[in-house]
């Protein structure tokens, strides 16, 4: 700090200058904090990574339900997508009602970070739980006698559009609605999509028009990307693309606009 004396008094100079830090940097240490959250809620854990790795398991193990074989080859694309789904959707939308009922986001608000910063961090925490859940399941999965196929940057890239997708969907919901109406609707949801998405029950279960109004789910679209590069050797079609794209623009456009601190 330095001072200056003149005519008309004394004038500081404040070092370092106050004000907002970078955008970049306070997204970097929202991030911290948000992987730290998740990393310490035992609920969020079991639900991300307990649940999707039991029922890889229990349906590669037991004739529970009539799959494809090998049983192993078909299941573990579905759940590496119930595993973003689990975390970027459903997780990441109860955390968040409950952080506005708590008043968490109402004093992230009086801070000089936009709701576009708070947005991108809380989707690049879910992202880095996804990279552990990943190499889980994946462990998982060759302990189980997988055999996958395939390009792996294809995967990649369907699971970050995956995981754009659904983060989009969770905060949309956690921004509208209250915290317990969050609750309920993210787990219902989740059921839902898990019996529905093509994750153990292959779509051709269902009649064509209920199949094709299925197929436009981000789950289906999700999980049968997946499929068709890791059990069928093949690349991602264009609709499957073209789905999951549509889902992430959409609802993050949709999040950013109507997202509350309050």
């Amino acid at each position: 700090m330095t001072s200056s004396s003149g005519a008309r008094g004394t004038t500081l100079t404040l070092t370092p200058a106050g004000g907002a830090a970078p955008y970049r940097q306070q997204w970097l240490a929202q991030t911290r904090m948000e992987v730290g959250l998740l990393a310490r809620n035992g609920e969020q854990l079991l639900l991300t990574i307990v649940i999707p790795t039991v029922v890889l398991v229990l349906f590669a193990k037991t004739s529970v339900a009539d799959i494809p074989k090998p049983r192993v080859d078909f299941l573990v694309p579905g759940v590496l997508a119930l595993a973003v789904m689990s975390t970027a959707f459903t997780g990441q939308a109860i955390a968040t009602g409950f952080e506005r009922r708590y008043g968490v986001l109402r004093r992230l608000g009086t801070t000089p970070m936009p709701r576009g910063v708070l947005l991108l961090a809380k989707t690049t925490a879910v992202t880095a739980i996804e990279v552990a859940q990943v190499a889980l399941l994946v462990v998982v999965g060759f302990a189980l006698g997988w055999s996958p196929h395939g390009n792996p940057a294809e995967v990649v890239a369907l699971l970050l559009l995956g995981t754009a997708a659904f983060s989009g969907l969770g905060l949309l919901l956690a921004g509208i609605l209250r915290a317990e109406a969050t609750l309920a609707a993210a787990n219902l949801i989740y059921l839902l999509l898990l019996v529905l998405g093509g994750v153990v029950f292959p779509l051709t279960d269902f009649s064509p028009a209920v199949r094709h109004i299925l197929e436009q789910l981000p789950i289906s679209a999700l999980t049968n990307g997946l499929r068709s590069v890791l059990r069928h050797d093949d690349h991602v079609s264009a609709h499957d693309w073209l789905v999951l794209a549509g889902w992430a623009v959409g609802s993050i456009a949709v999040a950013s606009r109507t997202f509350r601190w309050e």
